[in-house]
């Protein structure tokens, strides 16, 4: 491919799948993430494929993402694929039960920290007019069920930004798409329910759900259209998801 894709939130999850699926693309891979430790696992791992430079920052911390992008080496600073994939959940309570620091760890996180990283980056996509840009979104940002008010607020965020990237970075000629999945097993519910594995088992059974390889695979489709080709807006769900609420289970 010869391409450069930078990914937030890479050592975990749909970030982690897609790295290993475009290493073996050929595609040179600029992985963010804030473990350090997982960050130099995965370069050993899919370093033997192709050309790997990691770096370790928080996306909600506007000073280390601007440093870290902006100081690339000169062989990845030209980035022609950004996946904005960092994003978590915090919490699944009635608003009026809430944790504010949930609140702004979701939206520093979903919502500042997907700003922060495009804007490190879209300048020189700008100069160069050309870029290919994929936010991760999720259902959440189509639709908003029971106690998931603020994580679908922030996904909602996401999907008006997406939106609103693609209208201004069109005279560009940068492409802007997001990919929305549903329920994928990861480790977003065990982050959601703070560690407690057991409840968070519970929201993947009884149902065959997405794996974060199935969204990588969509990804990587996605990046490799013909270049007059910008999916926008893609929804993806497993069979037994009909929408937030409900999902066929066989307990």
């Amino acid at each position: 491919m010869g391409k450069t894709a930078l990914i937030t939130g890479a050592t975990s999850g749909i970030g982690k799948a897609t790295a290993a699926l475009f290493a073996k693309q050929g595609f040179k891979l600029i992985l963010c993430g804030r473990r350090q430790e997982r960050l130099e696992q995965l370069q050993n791992e899919l370093g033997r494929d192709t050309a790997i430079f990691a770096l370790n920052f928080d996306v909600r911390n506007r000073e280390e993402v601007f440093s870290a992008i902006g100081n690339l080496p000169k062989e990845f600073s030209d980035i022609d694929i950004l996946v904005n994939n960092a994003g978590n959940a915090h919490g699944l309570d009635p608003i009026d039960k809430g944790n504010p620091d949930d609140w702004d760890a979701m939206l520093d996180i979903n919502v500042k920290g997907l700003l922060y990283v495009s804007k490190a980056v879209i300048p020189k996509m700008v100069d160069r007019k050309s870029g290919h840009i994929i936010n991760i979104g999720s259902t959440a940002g189509k639709e908003v069920y029971p106690n998931g008010n603020v994580y679908c607020a922030s996904k909602h965020a996401v999907d008006a930004i997406n939106q609103g990237m693609r209208i201004d970075l069109n005279p560009y000629g940068i492409r802007v798409g997001a990919v929305n999945p549903g329920l994928v097993e990861t480790e977003f519910s065990e982050v959601r329910f703070k560690g407690d594995s057991d409840r968070a088992s519970k929201v993947y059974q009884g149902f065959q759900p997405l794996k974060p390889e199935d969204i990588a695979d969509i990804i990587l489709f996605v990046v490799t259209r013909p270049y007059h080709v910008n999916i926008a807006d893609l929804i993806v769900m497993p069979t037994a998801q009909a929408s937030s609420t409900i999902v066929k289970k066989d307990l």
